[in-house]
């Protein structure tokens, strides 16, 4: 198999682009196919089922994971730096 150039591969993708019929992807066919069996619900757009107490939670937890982070980085930046002087 020959190694086409670029104005012969640009020349591709164009005629590709162009195509009046472009064939949809996998996903496209196999959700196609379950979804005329089986249509799927209608859904809120960004919906959440519950954000009030998940949210919540998590973010308390997050907030307190970095917090410590920082506290030990700022504890340890202490340290080398007493450790550091003393000579």
């Amino acid at each position: 198999m020959s190694e086409q150039g670029d104005g012969e591969r640009e020349f591709d993708i164009k005629w590709a682009d162009d195509a009046e019929h472009k064939e949809p992807s996998a996903r496209a066919r196999m959700l196609a196919a379950r979804w005329k069996a089986n249509p799927p619900g209608p859904v809120p757009f960004r919906g959440d089922p519950d954000p009030v107490r998940r949210g919540r939670h998590r973010s308390w937890i997050s907030t307190v994971v970095v917090l410590g982070c920082v506290a030990a980085v700022i504890v340890l930046l202490g340290y080398v730096n007493l450790r550091g002087s003393s000579y």
